[in-house]
This record gives structure tokens, C-alpha cells and sequence, in this order.
């Protein structure tokens, strides 16, 4: 459901648009491939704006994600955009924004208080269960075109204080749910923490428990390139086993060309990161923006991967 804030009940929020806008921006991570493209969107989209984004890295701790928040609000910043560490933990971050009068827009990554944010707050991402459809949907059509009738599936899960990690995994599930897909069983199911090496480790020790895999999908494509890494090095047969991410990251685009992962979900970062700067910026003016706004995952296959080339 798409809600519009209305100006009047932000009035304490309102800032002057003759001039530039201050906003605090809190990111999960830094070092994260994804989370980079989005950030980098933010400030491209900023600066045509003619807005000034103060970044920070919460360093994936939510102490630290906190306490830059804080700060936020006692600097006086016009707007607050937070890419949650932990989205079970929103609350007090949403609380921290309301009480001094600041609008604040999650991003990417959906608070757990979503359905009863305040008027002068907002989120932007993307509705994180289509994603573990499209992926799950997908890995049946291939199974199924490789003549499977029994498939062994392992999951690679992000960190489970994320509600995307949660989801995706979720979507996935319900696709090998239905009588179409019900010839998949999910014989693992581990959280390698959105991590590439982990990913790899994780894959690695499955495989020389003897566990045998026909598809691994990963909540994310750097999981994704740990695990086709993991399977390269035990001299995987690509043409019989299926890798999956979701993000559409160069690094797993480049591995569908080379045809060690079989698919992604593009996950418009870009998109997100401008949308984020742009419903900060309007609630800072004192305008009407969605309160909620998913912009649509993307299925990433070898045949459409040239329309994705210069994407995230």
C-alpha cells in the first residue's frame, strides 16, 4: 500500500529550499560490492540536487549505526537516510528521528516497524519475496530442462537479522512449495552472512561431507560467486548443477557469461539510492512523497544479460 505524507504534518521538519539541504546518511557497510553502488547513487543523485550528503559506515553494528544517528540529529541535519545494520532494530531509529522533528527514510533494507512509520518517514527498496521467487522459479524451469525429477537444493542465507535474508529465502521456498516445483527438496539451509568467502567456505564443506547438490541459491550474488567458486574447484559439471544470486552485481554477471552461475535478480541499487535521496530531500521541503516505494526486482539470464551490462 502506497500512502502520500502529507506537507502539513511535517511542518516541524520543513526546511527552506533556497538552500542545500543537509542529510546524514548511515550505511550498513562500506565494503559491501552492493551497498557501494547505492551509496555511490546517492551522491550522484544528490548532487544534482543540490543536496549534501554526510555519509557513515556503521561498520554492520548497530550500536555504531545508532549513535551516528544520534549525532545526525544533533548536528542538525535536515534529513536522516539509513541503511539498517539490523531492520529488527528500526524502532528506536525511527523514535530517535521522530522526536526531534527530522524526516528519515530507510532504505534497501525494510524496517521491521514499516506498517507504522510515522508521516515524516518513509522506505525505499524493493519487495524482497518476489526475489526468492523469480530465483526459485527460475532454478525449477532449469532443473526441470535438465530432465531432473528429484533435485537436491542448498540455500546460502544472508544474515538473519536482515528481513531480506528472511524473505528471498522465504520466496524461494514457496515457489518448491507448489506441484509444479515439488520435486525440489531443500536438503541444506545456511547463513554465510551475505559473504563471498564464507559463501565458498560454506559450499566447500558440503561438498566434501559428501552432500550432493544440484542447485544452490544464494541471497545475494556474492554468496552466489563463493559458492560457483566452491563448485569450480571441485570440478563441478556447470551444465548439471545451478547457481543462483540475487543483486545482478558485475562480478555474478560476469560469471553468467562464463556460465558458472545461471541466473541473478537484479536489484536496482541505483534506483533505490536516488529514490532515497530524492524522498529525503522532499520531505525536507516540506512536499508529499510515497511512503512506501518497492521498485521491482529484475530476472538476469544469459540471454537478456546484455540489457544489464552497465547496471549496478
Amino acid at each position: 500500500m502506497k500512502t502520500l505524507i502529507s506537507a502539513s504534518a511535517i511542518a516541524l521538519a520543513v526546511t527552506s529550499a533556497a538552500h542545500a539541504e543537509k542529510i546524514g546518511v548511515t550505511m550498513a557497510a562500506f565494503d559491501d560490492n552492493f551497498l557501494t553502488v547505492l551509496r555511490t547513487g546517492m551522491q550522484e543523485h544528490a548532487a544534482t540536487m543540490d543536496s549534501e550528503l554526510q555519509l557513515e559506515d556503521a561498520q554492520n553494528e548497530v550500536g555504531r549505526q545508532l549513535n551516528q544517528i544520534q549525532n545526525f540529529v544533533a548536528s542538525g541535519v535536515d534529513a536522516i537516510i539509513v541503511n539498517p545494520v539490523d531492520t529488527d532494530a528500526t524502532i528506536p531509529m525511527t523514535q530517535l528521528a521522530e522526536q526531534a522533528g527530522i524526516p528519515l527514510v530507510f532504505v534497501n533494507r525494510e524496517p521491521v516497524n514499516l506498517k507504522q512509520l510515522p508521516a515524516t518517514q518513509a522506505y525505499v527498496g524493493s519487495l524482497e519475496i518476489e526475489a526468492g521467487n523469480q530465483q526459485g522459479q527460475h532454478a525449477c524451469e532449469l532443473l526441470k530442462a535438465m530432465g531432473k525429477t528429484e533435485a537436491r537444493v542448498a540455500i546460502l542465507m544472508g544474515d538473519l537479522s536482515n528481513q531480506a535474508a528472511r524473505l528471498r529465502t522465504q520466496g524461494a521456498e514457496d515457489i518448491f512449495a507448489g506441484d509444479e516445483c515439488g520435486f525440489i527438496e531443500v536438503v541444506e539451509k545456511q547463513t554465510a552472512m551475505w559473504q563471498r568467502t564464507l559463501g565458498s567456505d560454506m559450499v566447500t564443506n558440503w561438498l566434501s561431507a559428501g552432500l550432493e547438490i544440484d542447485a544452490v541459491l544464494a541471497n545475494n550474488d556474492e554468496m552466489a560467486v563463493g559458492a560457483a567458486q566452491a563448485l569450480r574447484n571441485a570440478g563441478a559439471d556447470f551444465d548439471q548443477v545451478v547457481v543462483a544470486g540475487v543483486d545482478g552485481t558485475i562480478d555474478a554477471k560476469a560469471m553468467i557469461q562464463s556460465g558458472e552461475i545461471d541466473h541473478t535478480v537484479f536489484q536496482d541499487a541505483v534506483g533505490q539510492g536516488h529514490g532515497a535521496v530524492d524522498a529525503a530531500v522532499r520531505l525536507a521541503r516540506g512536499e508529499e512523497v510515497e511512503q512506501i516505494s518497492y521498485i521491482p526486482f529484475q530476472l538476469i539470464t544469459p540471454e537478456n544479460l546484455d540489457q544489464f551490462a552497465s547496471s549496478n
